[in-house]
């Protein structure tokens, strides 16, 4: 179980890091799969670095807690997704829900419980010493 949980949060965080490079080397594609469309250079400057921090930094540190069997390194990727998570809630909330609201939704909550369970299982400090 502990192996196929770190395999899977390995292959996971690989597929952020290469949504990552797709937003830096190819933000314009990318984005409007995504249904996300700059107005100016300044929107694809805002896509390329956001969005390849986000994924980047998120996929970076869920292999490396994967690599490294660290459930620490799994907090921020864990935060990550789902605070982006709570934004789609708020925004099903206030602007009403769209075709196809469900699989991002349902990505990233998959991300928050893949790694919630990697934290339970794998090593990990307490989080008093963390934050102390």
């Amino acid at each position: 179980m502990r192996f196929a949980l770190t395999a899977l949060i390995f292959l996971v965080g690989l597929f952020d890091l290469f949504m990552a490079a797709s937003f830096l080397f190819q933000p314009l594609e990318v984005s409007q799969a995504l249904g996300v469309v700059p107005v100016a250079t300044v929107g694809i400057s805002t896509l390329r670095s956001d969005f390849t921090a986000f994924f980047g930094v998120g996929g970076f540190a869920m292999l490396w807690g994967a690599w490294r069997r660290n459930a620490d390194l799994m907090l921020v990727p864990m935060l990550l997704f789902a605070v982006a998570f709570l934004g789609r809630a708020v925004d099903l909330v206030v602007s009403g829900s769209y075709a196809g609201w469900q699989v991002p939704m349902a990505i990233e909550a998959i991300h928050v419980v893949l790694l919630l369970g990697g934290w339970r299982i794998l090593p990990h400090h307490k989080i008093e010493e963390i934050a102390a």
